[in-house]
């Protein structure tokens, strides 16, 4: 109830602000169960892909959406937990099994079920390589996967950026639904869960228009933190040396303000001592008064 009252809220507002287009809304299936598959550009992609869809979309959200502290973790859980998001484990190994079993769940309820197959958003807006649990959920449940492809979205709310971008119009395109019918009883097989999961983000890369990457978004965006890092270490170091290079040059403009005042005190006493010694010398070198008494 709580997902169709904030969407009837939302709704309108993120139409009048951005005024988002969807095409192919028809290639997704009115009733029964399907997997959403979409590229994640931004968090905002949790809004504007489900928005113009008639049915409800959960997704399978990160677990950290669920477990802040304070009032902004608060508010991250319960509008997370309203709109029907489960948040799921990415560590992987158990984890993943229990997520997957999670998704099938819902499936097996006849519902829609998103899922973000790069498992992480796009650090600079190009496709990366999914991960092959989306193609044993679309195995096991034998469900159609239908390719949500976002379009503009990283522009609204880039990467590390809180507050959404006004003046971009964003886009989602609705695939027709894949049909892997042909691999059932083989998920099992990691050459099969990679081919099909290797076709879910190829037509992702078709509707998107997106630059194809085949690594993992995670290690990329790992590469990038360890390299901002780095360079931040750098910046810090190259302050570090400034500063120390202008202490060493404060300490030495010190040093030679003090010897040239020494020096000055030196010339002044040595002066002074010249002085001295030409004043004595010419008292004398001066003759004396002589006085002559008269004869009587």
């Amino acid at each position: 109830m709580f997902y169709w009252v904030v969407k009837a809220i939302l709704g309108p507002i993120l139409a009048v602000l951005w005024q988002p287009r969807a095409e192919g809304v028809e290639n997704v299936p009115r009733r029964g169960p399907a997997i959403m598959v979409s590229n994640h550009l931004s968090f905002s992609d949790h809004f504007f892909g489900p928005l113009p869809l008639p049915r409800k979309i959960i997704f399978l959200a990160k677990a950290e959406y669920f477990t802040g502290t304070g009032v902004k973790g608060f508010l991250s859980k319960a509008f997370f937990t309203g709109v029907g998001q489960i948040p799921i484990d990415r560590s992987g190994g158990k984890a993943s099994e229990a997520a997957l079993r999670t998704g099938l769940r819902v499936l097996k309820r006849g519902e829609l079920l998103g899922i973000y197959p790069e498992g992480t958003r796009s650090p600079d807006g190009k496709l990366y390589r999914g991960r092959t649990g989306v193609a044993r959920l679309a195995l096991e449940a034998k469900a159609p996967v239908v390719p949500m492809a976002m379009i503009n979205l990283e522009k609204i709310m880039p990467p590390g950026r809180t507050v959404p971008k006004l003046g971009v119009r964003p886009k989602v395109v609705f695939g027709k639904p894949l049909d892997f019918s042909r691999y059932y009883g083989m998920e099992k097989d990691q050459r099969v869960l990679r081919a099909i999961t290797d076709e879910i983000m190829y037509s992702l890369m078709e509707l998107s228009g997106q630059e194809y990457v085949d690594r993992y978004a995670q290690a990329v965006k790992a590469e990038i933190e360890a390299e901002e890092k780095e360079a931040k270490r750098e910046q810090q170091a190259s302050a570090k040396d400034e500063r120390r290079s202008k202490r060493a040059d404060r300490k030495a403009d010190r040093k030679a303000r003090k010897e040239a005042q020494k020096e000055a005190k030196r010339a002044a006493k040595a002066q002074k001592k010249a002085e001295q010694k030409a004043e004595q010398k010419a008292k004398k070198d001066s003759p004396g008064d002589d006085t002559a008494g008269g004869a009587e």
